[in-house]
């Protein structure tokens, strides 16, 4: 799939990074084209992309503090230059726009859905949004920010594909290097998937092109991604155990939103050389991800890859009925709450008589 990115605060402009980084890494070529865009200078200043700065005249390049009321008002402000840095990045030939943020924070979670739905009103093809939810440790604010940002981005968003932050992260990682590899995660995943049909060596039996991710992600609302990989053997008869189990994996432990298994729409990617990915393993497993998701709408194919593994990747379209998502829903709404109830009258919390006024 030809695509153009769009980062949008500091987690969307280093994803974007990534995502550009790998399929350039793997000379796939379906990134076309990748633009950050932020209210902080410092963030966009490492950046190996083309940068935008906005919110100048309010914040001077400092951002906006986690305030994504003002992420989103600078963002209308200052649409007109960000559309203009985008106007020779959208082409004749792209054919999807991703536009990728962090949801707690303030630049992205506001700008994003601002972004989005100019977007949509000026160009003729899919707007997706992939939003990164934070972690259940991250604090009150930005789970706030986040439930707000993901219900407004959701609606306005061709589909919107969710990375939980507590999905990918490994066992003793420190805040930052758990950011970084939640990045890789999502470079390669969505990498691979961008480029099935785009970069093939040798010829699939039934290969992937673009039409059946934008097929799959036409029912909106929310979507997943999920990917699980092994050793590949020297034949397909060999692979047959392998596709069904890494399609398993990719469903049970690979998911960006664990536990969304019901799902109106689904696709199955299956990754490896020509010779060595079983057919009759990917109808088996095409089968059984009818059964586990619920959905007579299950797309499959392969992407012909030259690599001693086989990799199975899972995208799923309608997943609003997440466990997951349920749980970080009501999170949000208690945040939002305890946010409330912190701006009511801070100075209540000194009420004491024993203690005098200064006036």
């Amino acid at each position: 799939m030809k695509c153009a990115l769009v980062g949008v605060g500091q987690a969307g402009g280093k994803v974007a990074t990534a995502l550009a980084t790998f399929d350039t890494r793997m000379e796939f070529g379906a990134i076309r084209s990748a633009l950050a865009v932020n209210t902080a200078t410092a963030d966009l200043q490492p950046l190996p992309l083309d940068t935008v700065l906005i919110g100048q005249d309010r914040v001077d390049g400092h951002g906006v503090g986690g305030d994504n009321e003002l992420g989103a008002e600078v963002m209308e402000s200052d649409l007109p230059e960000v559309m203009d840095a985008l106007d020779d990045k959208i082409t004749s030939e792209t054919e999807a726009v991703f536009v990728i943020a962090g949801l707690g924070g303030g630049t992205g979670s506001g700008g994003a859905p601002v972004l989005v739905r100019r977007l949509k009103r000026i160009y003729n093809v899919p707007i997706y949004a992939i939003g990164i939810l934070p972690g259940q440790d991250e604090g009150a604010l930005y789970q706030a920010n986040a439930g707000r940002s993901l219900k407004t981005v959701a609606r306005e968003a061709d589909s919107l594909l969710l990375v939980d932050n507590d999905a990918w992260v490994e066992s003793g990682e420190s805040l930052q290097e758990g950011f970084d590899t939640i990045n890789k995660h999502i470079a390669q995943r969505l990498g691979l998937l961008l480029a099935a049909g785009e970069a093939v060596e040798g010829v699939g039996e039934s290969v992937v092109d673009s039409s059946e991710v934008i097929n799959t992600l036409a029912t909106g609302g929310i979507s997943a991604l999920g990917y699980g990989a092994a050793a590949s053997g020297e034949t397909a008869e060999d692979n047959i155990n392998t596709v069904t189990s890494t399609t398993r994996s990719a469903m049970f432990t690979g998911m960006s939103l664990p536990g969304a298994t019901k799902a109106d729409t689904a696709l199955l990617v299956v990754a490896g050389r020509p010779e060595t990915i079983s057919r009759k393993g990917v109808e088996r497993s095409r089968r059984w991800l009818e059964e586990e998701t619920g959905s007579m709408e299950v797309r499959g194919g392969d992407f012909p890859l030259d690599t001693d593994r086989i990799a199975s990747l899972i995208l799923l379209g309608g997943v609003e009925q997440s466990d997951r998502l349920e749980r970080f829903i009501e999170r949000a709404r208690e945040a939002v709450e305890i946010a409330k109830e912190e701006r009511a009258d801070p100075a209540k919390a000194f009420d004491n008589e024993a203690i005098e006024d200064l006036f």
